[in-house]
């Protein structure tokens, strides 16, 4: 028997660029972000590089510090309460700010942000679906 999904949001995705890239919106008080951010099913944490930290007003390095394990290495980051709007879904998430400024790269992952989400896709067509969950 199969299982019916619905969804409040549909977004079409480039098949030409790397990954899924969404529009995040970072929030601290009364200062925002909102910087491109890669969909990543794979990263169990929202990783952010450490200028948009340093734009919300964040001493970054004042943050829970935790060391990112991957296959190619390891790096630090600090941790940080936030709003983190996608899509207009707004959820409060423990986000992560590199230690490095080389760092180049924005993520969602899986804490913080997908277990706050419904999410279904559609690779050969380029579609996200998107929703808030709600138990």
């Amino acid at each position: 028997m199969g299982e019916t999904l619905e969804f409040d949001i549909v977004h079409n995705y480039s098949l030409f660029e790397v990954g899924i890239t969404v529009k995040a919106v970072l929030k601290n008080g009364d200062l925002s972000v909102d910087p491109d951010a890669k969909i990543d099913t794979g990263s169990t944490y929202c990783i952010f590089e450490r200028y948009l930290g340093e734009g919300l007003d964040i001493d970054v390095e004042s943050g829970t510090p935790l060391r990112i394990g991957t296959a190619t290495g390891s790096f630090q980051v600090f941790g940080h309460e936030l709003e983190l709007s996608v899509f207009g879904i707004e959820t409060i998430s423990t986000v992560y700010f590199a230690e490095s400024e080389f760092f180049a790269r924005n993520v969602l992952g899986r804490i913080g942000w997908l277990d706050r989400v419904k999410l279904g896709l559609i690779e050969q067509e380029g579609k996200l679906f998107l929703s808030e969950y709600k138990n």
